[in-house]
């Protein structure tokens, strides 16, 4: 059975996408820890970070970075933080979010009913910072 996340990257279910690539897609957080929170995601189903392979965790590595340069012009944190978790869905994905300090990306403070408004406008910000980049897939 699908994921979830292999639902929102069919578009069997609605996603938020700021970038999508024959490897892989990222979209908003349905739960942000903070505005402008990002999931990049392998279009394989990978459960396990450790069983990702080598120029396939290279590729996301380089998408999670460019998005966390998005992110750094679009809300100009502190810092961009990315973390793997891999406990709420059995499907590799890294979290790259816009931090003012650790506690920024502490589950216990997810937004779990974000106003649909904040979320679009967040992914508008973050395909326009995309676009001053040069990168706009």
């Amino acid at each position: 059975m699908p994921t979830v996340f292999t639902k929102i990257i069919d578009g069997e279910l609605p996603g938020r996408f700021v970038w999508r690539d024959d490897r892989c897609a990222a979209f908003l957080s349905i739960a942000p820890l903070r505005p402008g929170h990002v999931l990049v995601v392998p279009r394989d189903e990978v459960e396990h970070w450790i069983d990702v392979e080598a120029d396939l965790w290279g590729h996301l590595m380089s998408v999670s970075q460019t998005i966390g340069t998005a992110l750094q012009r679009a809300y100009n944190p502190d810092k961009v933080g990315l973390m793997l978790a891999g406990l709420e869905v059995p499907h590799v994905h890294i979290h790259v979010v816009p931090i003012n300090g650790v506690h920024d990306l502490d589950f216990a403070n997810a937004d779990t009913d974000p106003d649909p408004a904040d979320l679009d406008a967040a992914a508008d910000a973050i395909r326009g910072a995309l676009d001053d980049l040069g990168d706009n897939r």
